[in-house]
């Protein structure tokens, strides 16, 4: 990977002189017209070796640009620090996604943890190799959500930072520069460099390659790092849509027999007053205990509530909060994307909420409107909603790593109830604002919602984070049902921990 980079490219003071400024301008009306048309949004990941010129080069991107509509973030590629607080490595990343029509500078980046732990013989082969496949699969999808990925390598060899780090040892007011961890680092550079060429060939694709530049001479590390950006800012305002990539998965096709899951389930179970009564005061106390317990200091929960208009998940989720502390969980009501939201890419709303350890979160709706509403209403491509599938999985498994108990409830009904609690809420004056024209037009298309329920238990219901189907025409039975469900599968999880010595 690094061969063309180390033959000394340069550039002498005088061509430097006169492309400096024709860059710069090129650079500042590109960084315009994309903040003007805000459709996409721009990443830069600036990696490579130490001495290379990444800092610098960064600098020059600022000064060049206006650095207002620039977000520029530095991880620490020394000592790259692992979140402590029970969420994702990649929460982190999220936080700093520019929107629309903005540039993110990420000065390290999500490469940096397991290059770094991978060189230094903190992180095995096959670990290694998980975290590249997930960065590949999180590029993809940024790639897919419109956002240009520009990813730069600076680069130099080992003889070239040695004697960098000598000529500015050499000159008292360069000499603050270097420590002694840079020259501990750089007797491990061997080391490193193998692990960097084998990530940067694992993660080189045609949505987002790598781009190698010689550090060793400014004047062509700065010009040629600028040409790639324009060229980045460039794509991003071309006026063609973003195209769809060939690995969206195929539609699925309806059964042959017009039969639907939903179809299946027991709608006339049902649970009197008095037993309701004494098995909620029970299920809410066991639940209290379990999130209480020690084996959840360095967990958190994570609560998916998903379900037809009207079947019962405001109600559900007051039942669950009666037995939580109210200063550890939080619910999140998900409703069309704000302005804000509607800048980034679509999970990027829900990676805001993730709890933190010995929290938890309650998504009132969730990032299953992708293959629901989405879907359905046609807000999103048939591109976008079919690579959701595993795009939600994927995010899922990154939760359940870090220590999440993940739990996802679809709370069925029939069509009959449904209607019912519609004609209910309109006679009933403190219940008239749960129901709404759109309510109606949405039970108009039961059927697509019913495909797109199929589709989507069929796609996401995994070992890791199965889906609970919870019929829930009777709502005392539902509750109960939601409660007990929910007990189980934090008890499995935390008995399947403690049998792994997790």
């Amino acid at each position: 990977m690094f061969e063309a980079a180390e033959i000394g490219h340069k550039i002498d003071k005088k061509t430097y002189k006169a492309a400096e400024p024709v860059l710069r301008e090129a650079l500042l009306s590109a960084q315009f017209e994309l903040l003007a048309q805000g459709r996409r949004a721009v990443v830069v990941l600036v990696n490579g070796v130490d001495g290379a010129g990444k800092g610098e080069t960064v600098n020059l991107f600022n000064e060049w640009m206006d650095p207002r509509h620039i977000r520029t973030e530095a991880f620490d590629s020394h000592h790259p620090c692992t979140p402590t607080d029970g969420r994702p490595v990649m929460w982190r990343y999220w936080q700093v996604l520019p929107p629309k029509g903005h540039i993110g500078i990420l000065f390290g980046s999500w490469y940096t943890e397991p290059i770094v732990q991978h060189a230094l013989g903190h992180e095995k082969k096959h670990h290694f190799a998980q975290h590249l496949e997930r960065i590949r699969a999180l590029e993809r999808m940024l790639v897919d959500e419109g956002v240009v990925v520009l990813k730069l390598w600076f680069h130099m060899t080992e003889a070239g930072i040695k004697a960098r780090f000598k000529a500015l040892e050499a000159d008292p007011k360069t000499a603050w520069r270097v420590t002694a961890d840079d020259w501990e680092r750089l007797s491990h550079y061997q080391d490193f460099i193998g692990v960097c060429a084998q990530a940067l060939r694992k993660t080189n694709t045609a949505q987002a390659p790598w781009w190698v530049i010689d550090g060793s001479d400014p004047a062509y590390r700065a010009l040629t790092a600028g040409e790639h950006l324009l060229r980045a800012l460039q794509q991003a305002t071309q006026a063609q849509p973003v195209p769809a990539h060939v690995h969206a998965a195929p539609t699925p096709p309806a059964p042959l027999d017009g039969l639907s899951l939903l179809d299946h389930f027991d709608h006339q179970r049902r649970l009197d007053k008095a037993d309701y009564k004494d098995q909620l005061e029970e299920l809410q106390g066991r639940l209290n205990r379990l999130l209480r317990s020690s084996a959840m200091r360095q967990r958190s929960l994570v609560l998916v509530f998903e379900g037809m208009d009207a079947a019962g998940k405001g109600s559900t989720i007051r039942r669950i909060t009666q037995a939580l502390d109210a200063r550890h969980y939080r619910i999140i009501p998900v409703a069309a994307p704000n302005e804000a939201e509607r800048a980034q890419p679509y999970l990027w709303r829900f990676w805001r909420y993730l709890p933190t350890w010995q929290h938890t979160t309650i998504f009132d709706r969730s990032w299953y409107g992708r293959v629901l509403v989405e879907r359905v209403e046609g807000f999103c491509s048939e591109a976008d909603w079919t690579r959701a599938y595993d795009e939600i999985n994927a995010f899922e498994e990154q939760l359940i790593e870090a220590g999440t108990v993940v739990v996802k409830f679809w709370l069925a009904i029939t069509q009959a109830e449904q209607l019912r609690r519609f004609e209910s809420r309109q006679e009933t004056p403190y219940k008239m604002h749960k129901i709404t024209p759109e309510d109606w037009r949405n039970r108009d298309k039961w059927p697509l919602y019913a495909r797109a329920v199929d589709d989507m238990i069929e796609r996401t219901s995994t070992d890791l984070a199965p889906w609970h189907i919870v019929a829930s025409d009777d709502k005392r039975y539902s509750r109960i049902e939601v409660l007990r469900c929910l007990c189980e599968q934090v008890e499995q999880t935390l008995e399947s921990s403690a049998k792994n010595g997790g």
